[in-house]
């Protein structure tokens, strides 16, 4: 079974109001129109304008009665992040559904977000965990289903707690992973939260598997000039339809996590083919590094003081 011939059934997501994060291109362009033609109101909150807006073509072209809007997000700003978050607040609308997709891979040389973080670190893990903060009344409110994006990229490693913004030693493949370890810990912890303190809020991981998508690509803003040659490995997998997902398949773990009526709290989505690289989502057994609850408390911990951003309930 290859990309092409999988998919799932989405239900009917009408009346209610999606947020997803990194929708501009790739996967999270294809959960986004997803989510829109099951009827869903999108948000997508993006870095670049101008992409922003063909993607809101693309899914109007394809969904013509599609709801769709565009909103100013730079993850590795924590003011913009709290811009973001003022501004839905002050739209007052609750919030069903937020897929935290975004994310930024494998820089070759160390860089810092405008906070002063590790790029990776700040914007994959410390951006969202700010996001989810301000938004917690509205995820609240519409008592949302909270989906965050990790990797198999964190199926080994750990955090290294005396390193975190890999200030001693920068390697870019090991703080792709840790950052995707810390965003897994988190969304788990969010899960363990919500029902000790009766937020109504569900909180899934997903992971893609491995598909073409633009992180290993040519990106100037991350000084990576041309196309990695593992990009290019896995276009031409994944154009054959060997063990690799398509950008379509890769999104289904996240829509299903986000959308499947049986979908539990706590739980992780991920293709089930061979190495888990490409197939069909399912229910997958979380990695060894996010099993541990004092790591996810700890992280939550640790991201509260770095960010500053408080879960405030009231």
């Amino acid at each position: 079974m290859t990309g092409r011939t999988i998919d799932i059934h989405i239900p009917d997501l009408t009346g209610r109001r999606a947020v997803v994060t990194g929708a501009s291109d790739g996967m999270g362009l294809s959960i986004a129109e997803r989510l829109a033609a099951a009827g869903a109101e999108v948000v997508l909150p993006v870095r670049n304008p101008a992409k922003g807006a063909r993607a809101v073509e693309r899914i109007r072209r394809r969904v013509p009665r599609a709801e769709v809007s565009l909103r100013s997000l730079d993850l590795s700003s924590l003011a913009s992040v709290a811009a973001l978050g003022d501004a839905l607040t002050a739209e007052g609308r609750p919030i069903h559904l937020l897929i935290n997709n975004a994310g930024v891979m494998t820089p070759p040389e160390r860089q810092l977000t405008a906070d002063g973080f590790e790029l990776q670190f700040g914007t994959n893990h410390l951006g969202h965990f700010a996001l989810v903060a301000r938004l917690l009344p509205l995820l609240r409110a519409g008592r949302a289903r909270v989906t965050s994006q990790i990797s198999i990229a964190a199926r080994r490693g750990a955090i290294d707690w005396d390193d975190l913004n890999s200030e001693r030693r920068y390697d870019a493949q090991r703080a792709y992973a840790r950052s995707k370890i810390a965003f897994g810990l988190f969304g788990l912890e969010l899960e363990r939260r919500s029902r000790a303190q009766g937020w109504g809020i569900t909180s899934t991981l997903a992971h893609p598997g491995v598909a073409p998508t633009s992180l290993l690509a040519a990106r100037p803003e991350l000084d990576r000039h041309e196309d990695t040659s593992a990009i290019r490995m896995i276009r031409a997998l994944s154009a054959r339809g060997i063990l690799l997902g398509t950008v379509d398949s890769a999104a289904l773990p996240a829509l299903m996590a986000a959308t499947d009526p049986p979908a539990e709290g706590g739980a992780m989505y991920g293709p089930r083919g061979l190495g888990h690289l490409g197939g069909a989502p399912a229910l997958q057994r979380l990695y060894p590094p996010l099993r541990s609850a004092d790591d996810a408390a700890r992280v939550w911990d640790v991201s509260e003081r770095l960010t500053q951003a408080a879960f405030v309930t009231a």
